[in-house]
């Protein structure tokens, strides 16, 4: 079924056209043929997912579809939970994360887990525990990150779709990079369950990444949805997400942005992409008019690194007093071990006031829907880097680089509002570009619908030779 979405693979098995097992035996040929050069996979199950074959899957709505979970902050039962670090390289988790639980409940077939860089504190996966996962558009660039091998994966076409996670833009960085679509749902969209992920959590949603907005679509109908106990949840939807990808948008009203105060200059290349998207979206009937942006970068960067910051020193030291041991100089790569000693020093007042500015903002953006139903911007400030531009060895180079990849990204974090990048044109370069749609808290229905008509009315293509 190579080129087959997830709902046309799903179909095929219960049309009788294919069954889950040639299914799960493709799947593992293209990991075992492609993956070595892509880097994309990091831990494989391919016994236990076959044995779970002969058992029978659960008849749901992904039931044979093979998929792949990104190794950071989701874990599989029997494979080790990594997080792209080598101090938590050793030991394998005891059970699936909940949203593990829910894919395979539907049906899903988990082959194993995807490459991240460290703790997913990078816009390039270039893990010094692994190594870096190539872009299957042109190796010698980066796929993107955090999600980079996931978004590698399914660009490839080693498995129709990936869990993938965003906490400055994680989905929809390696979305763009690979030209694939990639939605971050709301803030409390998904359950963390059970991994507590405190402050970090208000920033970071989980979904996935995938070649149509159907599969989208269906995969968080899969996924949506609190467990009792949440600590917060998202608006429920109207209706499953996957009507709401088929219905008509109407007329909507975009606001177009493709600079930011004081942030990093928008290259021309993707600057004219949000443009060209606009002018399309004009032409499906929708009111596009230039707007400002209502924050600016270094602010949310600033407040968003405080919330991050903290659950990271809390999961380090956590790790620490589990091993018993101080933190040894190999156990983080130079750019995490900059960050860490940078905001082992908050206070409990620098994290209150972090959270208060993450609401101003979230006011502020917010206040900007009242005019316009869609914020769109370009989903990079650059065309996708070649791999080294962002190498964690030398910290100095990402802080320089970083915010050229999240400056338009982030902010939807800080505001748990969801965003979506949408495949659009190419780089002069030949790898993909992507645009940015953001909406209200609660508005994924209104992005997929949009979505949905921007993909019918220019589709994108797959990666040329693979």
């Amino acid at each position: 079924m190579r080129g087959a979405d997830a709902v046309a693979t799903a179909e095929a098995v219960r049309d009788g056209e294919t069954d889950v097992r040639a299914l799960a035996a493709e799947a593992v040929a293209r990991i075992e043929r492609l993956g070595p050069a892509l880097n994309a996979v990091v831990h494989t199950r391919f016994e236990a997912a076959l044995d779970e074959v002969a058992a029978g899957l659960p008849d749901g709505p992904l039931h044979g579809v093979p998929m792949l979970v990104k190794d950071l902050g989701t874990e599989v039962a029997g494979l080790p939970a990594t997080g792209g670090s080598r101090l938590f390289a050793e030991g394998t988790a005891p059970r699936d994360s909940e949203l593990v639980a829910r894919y395979r409940r539907a049906g899903a077939l988990v082959l194993g887990t995807t490459n991240t860089p460290e703790l997913g504190l990078n816009a390039s996966t270039e893990p010094a525990l692994f190594g870096p996962t190539r872009n299957p558009w042109n190796t010698a660039h980066s796929p993107g990150g955090s999600s980079g091998g996931s978004a590698a994966a399914v660009a490839a076409g080693l498995v129709p779709v990936a869990h993938a996670s965003d906490g400055g833009g994680s989905i929809r960085i390696p979305a763009a990079a690979c030209g694939l679509f990639g939605l971050k749902p709301s803030r409390g969209r998904v359950t963390p369950a059970p991994r507590p992920t405190t402050l970090s959590g208000l920033v970071s949603g989980h979904h996935a990444v995938t070649t149509s907005v159907r599969d989208s679509a269906l995969l968080l109908d899969v996924a949506e949805g609190p467990l009792p106990g949440d600590a917060y949840a998202a608006p429920r939807p109207a209706a499953p997400f996957a009507e709401l990808a088929r219905r008509d948008p109407g007329r909507l009203r975009i606001g177009l942005l493709t600079a930011l105060p004081d942030g990093p200059e928008t290259h021309p290349e993707c600057a004219e992409a949000a443009r060209a998207a606009a002018l399309l979206c004009e032409r499906l009937g929708h009111h596009v008019a230039e707007t400002t942006a209502p924050y600016r970068p270094d602010d949310v960067g600033r407040t968003s690194g405080v919330l991050m910051g903290a659950d990271l020193v809390a999961q380090i030291d956590a790790r620490l007093a589990l091993l018993g041991r101080p933190l040894a100089d190999d156990d983080i790569e130079p750019f995490t071990r900059v960050l860490y000693d940078t905001y082992r020093a908050l206070t409990a007042a620098d994290v209150s006031r972090a959270l208060r500015r993450a609401q101003e903002i979230g006011w502020r953006v917010g206040a900007a829907f009242a005019a316009y139903d869609v914020l769109l911007t370009p989903t990079l400030a650059r065309p996708t880097p070649r791999l080294g531009v962002l190498d964690t060895a030398d910290p100095e180079s990402v802080h320089r680089h970083a915010s050229d990849y999240s400056a338009f990204t982030s902010v939807h974090n800080v505001t748990g509002m969801p965003a979506m990048s949408v495949p659009f044109g190419h780089a002069s370069a030949g790898l993909p570009l992507g645009v940015q749609f953001a909406a209200p808290l609660g508005g994924e229905g209104t992005l997929l619908a949009l979505a949905s008509q921007l993909e019918r009315a220019a589709p994108w293509g797959s990666p040329p030779g693979l």
